[in-house]
């Protein structure tokens, strides 16, 4: 059989073919647009379905809005813009006014978070800089996040056995009527569920720090509490405060353990001690009784309220995050 340059000769049963090199080159190059073709087509495919997604989220949103506007016209039209800074909740009389559920939801939310950041940063910065890693590292890390996950109710039947009659002693000792319930205990509570949130990406954020930063900042002769000071925590100060943002948003939303130790009064309280109300905690006690037009329509109201503090909030944090990213 004669032989050619760049030819080969695959037998497939009695007949042969003839592939010569030129044709497997091009076999080759087809085979690589047909593979590229198809990453191509993945990738488009891909990027349609996060933006689908995406679309979806700010549509989901934008829902929730426009029924809570829906449902609370009945109320905004029957209170007005009063219905913001009344002082009196009284359903039997068809008075509805949001403001002790206002300030009960602003005191009890940053009372927590101003009781949790010292924990939240401490524990950031042990499991992040001092110990990252060992057995009580990640005992101490598998408890946080424990804390993060148990159900709302436990930590206010919790606070009803053990954190209340702790709070009512100290109340007594300092010359207040000794209620135990009020805003002060449920603050405690929310400042306990907050702390995972903000001492979790803390330390996710102190362990991305560039080694090289610290170590130059340590050949300086700088100590350990130096390089946090002025190396790791400037470096992660927007990370930190979007935990803290993150820890806010969890305790204004939070219903059933505030609900169970906050009183449940609908007057404006007159001390952190007294008892209270917040917008999540009377929408739970109230909504099955309500039986009028307006007073559904008010507690709704209240919803949407609740949701654009939220919004708000959020919208200032990340200008402050923004801010500190800059500079």
């Amino acid at each position: 059989m004669k032989t050619f340059e760049n030819e080969a000769v695959i037998a497939r049963g009695d007949s042969p073919r003839v592939i010569t090199g030129s044709n497997t080159g091009k076999l080759k190059k087809t085979n690589r647009e047909k593979h590229s073709n198809r990453q191509i087509w993945t990738e488009s495919v891909f990027r349609r379905l996060l933006f689908i997604m995406g679309v979806l989220m700010v549509v989901l949103v934008l829902g929730i809005m426009f029924t809570l506007i829906v449902q609370s016209v009945p109320s905004i039209k029957a209170l007005g813009a009063g219905f913001l800074w009344g002082k009196v909740w009284d359903p039997v009389r068809d008075i509805y006014g949001a403001f002790p559920f206002l300030l009960g939801t602003l005191l009890t939310s940053f009372l927590a978070l101003a009781i949790s950041i010292p924990f939240s940063f401490a524990v950031g910065i042990f499991l992040g800089e001092y110990y990252p890693k060992g057995w009580l590292p990640d005992l101490l890390k598998n408890t946080v996040e424990l804390i993060a996950a148990v159900p709302s109710v436990i930590y206010g039947f919790w606070g009803l056995a053990v954190l209340v009659p702790i709070v009512r002693s100290f109340e007594s000792g300092i010359g207040e009527p000794p209620i135990g319930v009020g805003i002060f205990t449920s603050s405690l509570i929310l400042s306990i569920m907050i702390i995972p949130y903000a001492a979790s990406l803390g330390r996710s954020m102190i362990q991305m720090v560039p080694s090289h930063l610290k170590e130059a900042a340590y050949s300086l002769g700088a100590t350990r509490w130096e390089v946090i000071k002025s190396v790791i925590l400037p470096y992660v100060k927007s990370g930190l405060f979007a935990g803290v943002l993150l820890s806010l948003g969890r305790a204004l939303g939070e219903t059933m353990a505030v609900t169970m130790v906050i009183g449940n009064t609908s007057g404006i309280p007159k001390s952190i001690f007294a008892p209270g109300n917040t917008m999540a905690s009377v929408i739970a006690n109230e909504f099955t009784e309500a039986d009028r037009t307006v007073y559904l329509s008010a507690l709704i109201e209240l919803g949407l309220v609740l949701f654009l503090v939220t919004v708000v909030i959020n919208m200032i944090g990340k200008k402050i995050i923004s801010r500190f990213t800059n500079d």
